[in-house]
């Protein structure tokens, strides 16, 4: 099919990025329809950023000429990625919603929905690049870096399949980000200086202490150094993490503190600086591992059970690659494999149940939770 037969979906927010991609869709020829999925809606008293969003993404379809559509989500979202979030916070486990937002939401029920629409691909303003080719049965995927490395996140992708990756179409791959912006101004687009926002996905901006209150009972408890000295109050443990500074200004603490444990039983923190040697491993296991390259690991010849493969990875988002070697654990019974992450420097404040991606040179081919 040459561009003008194929129907794109194109997700359409109040983000200069998803205008640019829309913009160079159309340019490129392709039947574009923008959709704008509404997620998430505040409560009367709150301030809801939707609506606001709602108007500036209706703009740009009138500017671009192109058909625009709205579609209610809010009860699909609360169910994939708040609830998710208040379960684990409730747990003391901090989740990861943005992974959990596109594996379930953008890439799942909006994909659905675009393909029983009969579209041919959805379109996302996401900073990552696909890269496809033919291989021996069908074509493959293959999720690679953004262009520009520090704001690249094929990290929130981690857990997408190759069927996802497939009907995707990242408009934006080879720009930067100051190139998006001087598109947006060129053309005269609505939206072309609002500036980015960053927060939950489809959330925003919210006060994280409010947003969790709605559901989760406060309880105050002590903070603590590892010496068990007592430093503070808490009231808010579940939603602090290892390696957390924000909101730990204690009085009289003059070098930077961080979350070093979280003692379940008698709900309390233990924080010290960052020197201290339990923030510090050099390996971690992950199970519930995604291949994200078809090719990565070969059921038949039970590859890495044999080798081990050097390999980079990142164990938070924006992290600098990490060089590693990744090997499978054997079990008796193998029914879970669970695959070690060794790594050549020791890192600092790995967290349980946070995500490791897996990257050969630009290339994210697996990724798993850390246990």
């Amino acid at each position: 099919m040459n561009n003008k037969q194929k129907k794109v979906l194109v997700w359409l927010s109040w983000w200069v990025d998803s205008a640019v991609s829309a913009y160079l869709l159309k340019k490129e020829g392709y039947d574009i329809t923008a959709w704008f999925m509404i997620n998430y809606l505040a409560p009367k008293w709150e301030y809801c950023p939707t609506k606001e969003d709602i108007k500036e993404a209706k703009k740009v379809a009138k500017f671009l000429d192109i058909p625009f559509f709205i579609f209610d989500y809010v009860k699909e979202y609360e169910k994939k990625v708040l609830n998710y979030m208040f379960e684990w916070y409730k747990k003391w486990i901090t989740p990861n919603p943005d992974i959990m937002c596109n594996s379930e939401v953008k890439f799942k029920i909006f994909l659905e929905e675009a393909l029983a629409l009969w579209f041919d691909y959805i379109a996302m303003w996401h900073y990552a690049r696909i890269k496809k080719e033919e291989g021996e049965k069908k074509e493959i995927s293959h999720l690679l870096k953004w262009v520009d490395e520090n704001k690249d996140q094929t990290y929130f992708l981690a857990w997408l399949s190759q069927e996802q990756l497939s009907k995707a179409i990242f408009p934006i791959w080879n720009l930067q980000k100051s190139e998006v912006r001087k598109i947006a101004e060129k053309i005269g687009l609505p939206n072309a200086k609002r500036k980015d926002s960053q927060g939950i996905c489809f959330v925003w901006k919210v006060n994280m202490f409010d947003f969790l209150e709605k559901k989760i009972k406060p309880k105050k408890g002590l903070v603590k150094n590892t010496s068990w000295k007592i430093l503070w109050e808490h009231k808010w443990v579940f939603y602090y993490t290892i390696w957390q500074r924000k909101w730990l200004d204690i009085w009289g603490q003059k070098e930077a503190i961080f979350i070093v444990k979280k003692d379940l039983e008698k709900n309390e923190i233990i924080v010290w600086t960052s020197e201290d040697l339990e923030l510090f491993s050099d390996e971690l296991i992950i199970k519930n591992i995604n291949f994200l390259a078809p090719n990565t690991f070969d059921k038949k010849t039970k590859y890495w059970y044999k080798f081990s493969l050097k390999a980079k990875c990142k164990i938070r988002y924006r992290q600098k690659d990490q060089e590693c070697i990744v090997f499978p654990i054997i079990t008796e019974n193998k029914k879970e494999e669970n695959f070690k992450v060794k790594f050549t420097k020791k890192q600092r404040a790995i967290a349980s149940w946070q995500i490791c991606a897996i990257y050969l040179e630009d290339e994210l081919i697996m990724s798993g939770v850390i246990v």
